[in-house]
């Protein structure tokens, strides 16, 4: 990226796209950030950014928003687990990544970064950590989440090759840090550990890594990245239990110590989302979540950490920057 560079970036209010924005505040560039007309602008105070309105569904507010972009960070995306209409989230990520990327080969973007998840690869056991080669296919992934970035992913994927779309691929595995102010699942669980409110655990796993590391291989990925390759973007693996047992220690609490088999939460899953199809405020735990928790999702960021110079801080210092957040944003007493 040049000084001068016209660059968009979607979901740039959220959390992964907000420390995007701020990773490319200092080059000299031209920042324009697509919103939509109700999104929260509290992540983009103080920046010097052009907001443009429009939905990335809509191939004719796309290409109003890439007039004269040379790069484009499309990171946009629906991060929920469970919806009333789980339709929502395939027409968000699907639907959405098909008009964004459409309107980008029509305006002649230069680069591309497209923000995929390590949902679209296998998980694998706890044993081995899983890399790129590992691609989930149509109908393998659990839930509306997975199964729309594997769709997402793999439309992205068909543009490089048949229309030559200058595309290069992240997988981000579980993001935490500040700024998280939905919040996504994870950061829902931090705000209830952080409380007190988990007093058990699973036996599942995650990859957990610093939002601006995260955001910082973003760049990477524009600047080293091969058109049509895919690099995930990660920290260290840990389990639930080592996760929940850091955050006891940042906050003062003791960690929990009792280790609850899965088969039993499941009704307890099919009560909550019972309850939510009333509420619509999104469950805490839900049979998906369930499903995806058999696996230790522990991945590996060798490929970018070779080929792109990525580097990722210890997930101890992720979780205390996500803390502190919460805390002065009032999520955590």
């Amino acid at each position: 990226m040049r000084p001068g560079d016209r660059v968009l970036i979607t979901g740039a209010s959220g959390f992964v796209g907000s420390a995007v924005l701020r990773a490319l505040g200092n080059r000299g560039l031209r920042l324009r950030a697509l919103v939509r007309q109700n999104s929260p602008r509290t992540n983009l105070v103080g920046l010097d950014v052009e907001l443009v309105e429009g939905d990335m569904r809509r191939k004719e507010d796309m290409s109003r928003a890439l007039e004269g972009v040379d790069r484009l960070f499309h990171v946009a995306a629906d991060y929920r687990l469970w919806a009333r209409d789980p339709a929502d989230i395939i027409r968000a990520n699907l639907e959405g990544t098909g008009a964004v990327m459409e309107a980008a080969l029509e305006q002649g973007v230069g680069r591309i970064v497209y923000t995929s998840s390590v949902a679209t690869l296998r998980a694998g056991d706890a044993a081995s950590d899983v890399d790129e080669t590992a691609a989930l296919g149509p109908g393998e992934a659990v839930g509306a989440y997975k199964e729309s970035k594997v769709q997402a992913e793999r439309l992205v994927e068909r543009l490089v090759a048949e229309r030559g779309l200058p595309a290069v691929i992240v997988n981000p595995s579980t993001p935490i840090g500040p700024r998280d102010i939905k919040p996504t699942p994870t950061g829902r669980i931090l705000v209830e550990a952080a409380q007190g409110r988990i007093p058990a655990f699973i036996d599942t796993g995650l990859n957990l890594a610093h939002v601006d590391d995260v955001a910082a291989g973003h760049l990477l990925a524009m600047e080293k990245g091969v058109v049509g390759e895919r690099y995930i973007l990660g920290g260290q693996n840990a389990t639930l239990a080592q996760m929940l047992a850091e955050i006891a220690a940042l906050v003062g609490r003791r960690a929990p110590t009792v280790r609850l088999p899965r088969a039993p939460l499941y009704p307890l899953a099919v009560a909550a989302e019972a309850v939510a199809q009333i509420t619509g405020k999104e469950p805490f735990v839900t049979r998906d979540a369930l499903k995806m928790a058999s696996h230790h999702m522990f991945f590996t960021s060798a490929k970018a950490e070779r080929d792109l110079g990525y580097r990722a801080r210890p997930y101890r210092e992720a979780l205390s920057d996500a803390l502190a957040w919460f805390r002065t944003e009032g999520y955590v007493p």
